[in-house]
């Protein structure tokens, strides 16, 4: 008869072997201070720079407006003498031409003789009229506006003045800021690529400066990390990882850390010894009693034997022999269990072999099937062998262990099913060893501490005899003594043990 594991057993045994731990990680990535420092340093350097750029700009604009306004004199000191209602005959042109302007100048003027005109003197020295409506969007904005700028289409920008004679505006007389304009927009670009590489050099030589910095400090989080991945909750614990000298300085931040770090293994290392000095101790102890109180217990166990036969024994104080054996029996046990354990962690009592867990496993139900009629045995293993390397009295007896829990924490008529199957190919092929039942369960509570010594399960088990609760205690520690793992998932109506073993590779 065969009955299928449920689901999450399945999923926890295929799990991969020796589970490790995983490092809980917090939702959104944060930025790391080196990060941070280089985003910092930029924004400081960038406002600067961008604070540093717009009052130059306002500067320069100022100093080539002064120098402007300046030209604009020079040019109207040129040109005044033959601006003048009864003297002028000629064109802005005339006047222009015989006041040599130079470059830029633009002049507009009106007068009875010639009427209104303009003109602009180019780049070639060449004088250029303006149309009616230029000159008329000058003498208009002149007008309206006093000294101020105007902007002719085709021409560009101009700083212009009114020429006033007898309170009266006779004409206008500009400056073009195109050479102001060009002025400014190249230092302008010259202030933004000098900041854009200025910030490149700062990225650069920023970064390596952090990063050399926070080099001590990463080597201090590398070897905290080995640490935390060195397995120090039994056996002889020596930690070799320490902080380099030049990186715990004292006298520098990071060095600090460093120090203090190394200061804490110093601690943790010289607990651990303290810690795996009394667990040697007692570990001793309870070998050494356990070895002697074993002689004293056959004794008492021979004596009320022999007592039991003698014919003139009354019934109550058979009664009371009986009762003196059977508890003799039960700390024969106990004393038998405690002195395995003791040798188990000592690396003792396992002879290694070839054992088939596949005729382990058959056996086993059968025996429990004969022992415990009331339950639904099964097993569900296949038909090739599953070979592991083992002692194969002490695996069979977890196998029995675990059998003998669901049998007697169980109630009648619960189905108990073990299962075998391996995963993995090559050296990393495991044999898994599932024991599942559907009785009420194991109270969350007691999961955690459910392979601890003397741990004993809760009423809701149905507990019905007498135990050391040594029982799950001697199946871990043989399995651990194979190199392997042992862990119960248990929810009402669902209790699968699992046994995961290195397996020797199928052909």
């Amino acid at each position: 008869m065969t009955t299928d594991a449920p689901q999450q057993a399945e999923a926890e045994a295929a799990a991969p072997y020796p589970p490790q731990p995983v490092l809980r990680q917090r939702r959104g990535k944060r930025l790391t201070l080196q990060t941070r420092l280089m985003v910092t340093i930029f924004a400081i350097v960038a406002g600067i720079l961008l604070v540093v750029s717009a009052v130059t700009g306002v500067m320069l604009n100022t100093v080539l407006a002064a120098q402007t306004d300046q030209q604009l004199t020079s040019a109207w000191e040129n040109l005044s003498p033959q601006i003048g209602i009864s003297a002028v005959h000629g064109t802005a042109a005339d006047q222009l031409q015989g006041a040599q302007a130079s470059p830029g100048t633009i002049l507009v003027v009106e007068s009875p003789f010639s009427g209104k005109s303009g003109a602009v003197v180019g780049d070639d020295l060449a004088r250029y009229h303006l149309s009616p409506a230029q000159a008329e969007q000058v003498m208009k904005t002149a007008r309206s506006a006093g000294d101020t700028t105007v902007n002719l289409h085709g021409l560009g920008t101009f700083r212009i003045v009114p020429v006033t004679q007898s309170g009266e505006i006779i004409g206008v007389l500009g400056i073009s800021l195109g050479s102001e304009r060009t002025v400014l927009t190249r230092m302008l670009w010259s202030i933004t690529l000098a900041t854009i590489g200025g910030m490149l050099v700062l990225g650069f030589a920023t970064s390596g400066v952090i990063s050399r910095g926070f080099r001590p400090l990463r080597g201090i989080a590398a070897t905290a990390t080995r640490v935390s991945r060195q397995k120090l909750d039994e056996g002889v614990v020596s930690i070799a990882e320490r902080v380099p000298e030049e990186q715990s300085d004292p006298s520098t931040e990071v060095g600090q850390v460093g120090f203090a770090l190394n200061t804490l293994l110093d601690h943790v290392e010289d607990s651990l010894a303290a810690r795996q000095r009394n667990e040697e101790t007692m570990r001793r102890f309870v070998a050494d009693a356990s070895h002697e109180l074993r002689t004293p217990l056959a004794s008492i166990r021979g004596y009320s034997e022999l007592s039991q036969r003698d014919p003139e024994l009354t019934e109550s104080s058979r009664q009371s022999l009986e009762r003196i054996e059977a508890q003799s029996q039960r700390m024969t046990g106990l004393v038998e269990d405690l002195l395995l354990l003791a040798r188990l962690d000592e690396g003792m009592e396992l002879t290694f072999d070839m054992v088939d867990l596949n005729q382990l496993v058959v056996e086993a139900v059968g025996d429990q099937a004969m022992a415990g009629m009331e339950h639904d045995w099964g097993a569900d293993v296949g038909e090739e062998p599953v070979l592991v390397a083992g002692d194969k009295a002490r695996l069979t007896q977890v196998v029995t262990n675990l059998l003998a829990n669901a049998r007697t924490h169980t109630p009648e008529g619960t189905q108990v099913t073990v299962g075998l199957r391996t995963v993995g190919e090559g050296s990393s092929t495991r044999a898994i060893l599932t024991v599942h039942d559907t009785g009420p369960g194991i109270a969350p509570q007691l999961q955690d501490t459910l392979f601890a010594r003397f741990a004993r399960a809760d009423s809701s088990r149905n507990r019905r005899t007498g135990g050391s609760g040594l029982g799950l205690s001697i199946a871990k520690a043989i399995v651990e003594a194979h190199h392997g793992d042992i862990s119960v998932l248990s929810v009402p109506g669902s209790t699968t043990f699992t046994v995961t073993l290195p397996a020797r590779p199928s052909t």
